[in-house]
């Protein structure tokens, strides 16, 4: 079972990147391509009945399996990423994370007016980053038909900020 194997792959940083918080690491699953291979059949098989024009993937570690499921699902890629870091004319958003505050990109040409998209970052916590990166996809004119995690920390509840983009939450691993 996929859930099992990437609970057995998946480390916790204790105190990173402050104290009292623990991280998922989820590096040591890129060392095993058969569970990369695995973590991707896995989300397709999740996605496969919605209407996906478009996979977006969060900076940084959602571009791992993002771009890789978006070549699995033979459509586009689009970078959302930290402010200051993409070359074209931008939107932006910020947000407010568990430990502090940020702003995320997107190319103003990056979707089209109608687009139906995957938004796919490699954890869910509390769901200020991916309710940013929805906020800038429909800003867009597009719209979130699905959200694909490798991890949710459930107990910070962060599906509740989803809700108003999309009731689809795909997470491979619950904690």
């Amino acid at each position: 079972m996929i859930e099992t194997a990437l609970k057995h792959a998946i480390r916790d940083i204790v105190d990173f990147p402050k104290p009292g918080i623990v991280f998922k690491d989820i590096t040591p699953i890129l060392k095993d391509a058969e569970l990369c291979r695995q973590v991707v059949a896995a989300f397709v098989a999740e996605v496969q009945t919605l209407d996906i024009d478009v996979v977006v993937g969060i900076e940084s570690r959602g571009f791992l399996f993002g771009m890789l499921l978006a070549n699995a699902l033979d459509v586009p890629f689009v970078p959302i990423r930290k402010q200051g870091k993409l070359p074209y004319k931008t939107l932006s958003q910020s947000y407010d994370l568990e430990y502090g505050s940020a702003t995320l990109e997107i190319h103003a040409d990056a979707l089209k007016p109608g687009q139906k998209v995957l938004i796919h970052d490699d954890l869910l916590a509390t769901g200020g980053t991916v309710a940013a990166a929805a906020s800038l996809v429909e800003q867009l004119g597009a719209s979130t038909s699905a959200f694909a995690f490798v991890v949710s920390l459930d107990f910070l509840d962060g599906k509740s900020k989803l809700a108003p983009y999309s009731n689809a939450c795909i997470s491979l691993v619950n904690y």
